[in-house]
């Protein structure tokens, strides 16, 4: 089930990708990032597993997916309705209906105790040409991870350093990992977007399946 952006509550195939460039203090894959893990499919295979579920919706996600070599491909395999999700820093012309992009506010720099990927992630996690090539060439949602209400003035500044977005297509979501977190954070979030005039994104797969992989 997609549990977030706007296509929240949508049956869906998801292919997650292993392997990131940055390195998000509160991300819930980590064994796609931190620890990437997982085993090597072709496209062919790829697709065959897809077409064994009954939905016309695939989410490619990952980690960042952008970043593997035979993605483009991949893509155009694909007949199904096909959303990619990705933290914004690369750019290709892909073949896609949705491009949800997740620019990461400062929220998600991780501790010094990360080493050198402190510093990576610090200079790599903003790329507004690739954020503003995705808005001229593709139907998109931006989604901002919102931990706490200071993330509002810097989400605000940063859509002030785009030459053009359509504020609806801005989406706030709450971090969080469990229920009650989500709810906390969700209640005077959602206020902010109506207030504001974004959108609010749930975490729907938090609430009905818990945090676990594979959902």
């Amino acid at each position: 089930m997609q549990g977030e952006g706007q296509l929240a509550g949508t049956p869906s195939v998801f292919v997650r990708t292993s392997g990131c460039n940055l390195r998000c203090s509160w991300c819930d894959s980590a064994y796609t990032s931190w620890e990437p893990e997982g085993e090597t499919e072709s496209i062919d295979e790829i697709v065959e597993i897809v077409e064994e579920y009954d939905t016309d919706h695939v989410v490619l996600t990952g980690g960042e997916p952008l970043l593997q070599p035979d993605f483009d491909e991949l893509c155009t395999a694909l007949d199904e309705h096909k959303t990619v999700e990705t933290n914004a820093t690369v750019y290709r012309d892909i073949d896609a209906d949705l491009i949800s992009m997740s620019p990461k506010l400062s929220n998600s720099t991780p501790s010094v105790e990360a080493g050198e990927w402190r510093e990576i992630h610090k200079e790599e996690r903003l790329n507004f040409d690739v954020i503003e090539s995705y808005i001229d060439s593709h139907d998109y949602q931006l989604k901002f991870v919102v931990a706490d209400r200071e993330d509002l003035d810097e989400i605000e500044e940063m859509l002030t350093s785009l030459s053009e977005y359509d504020r609806n297509r801005v989406l706030l979501m709450p971090e969080g990992v469990d229920r009650d977190t989500l709810r906390e954070r969700g209640e005077w979030l959602a206020e902010v977007c109506k207030e504001k005039g974004y959108r609010y994104s749930p975490r729907l797969q938090i609430h009905i399946y818990g945090n676990k992989r594979g959902t």
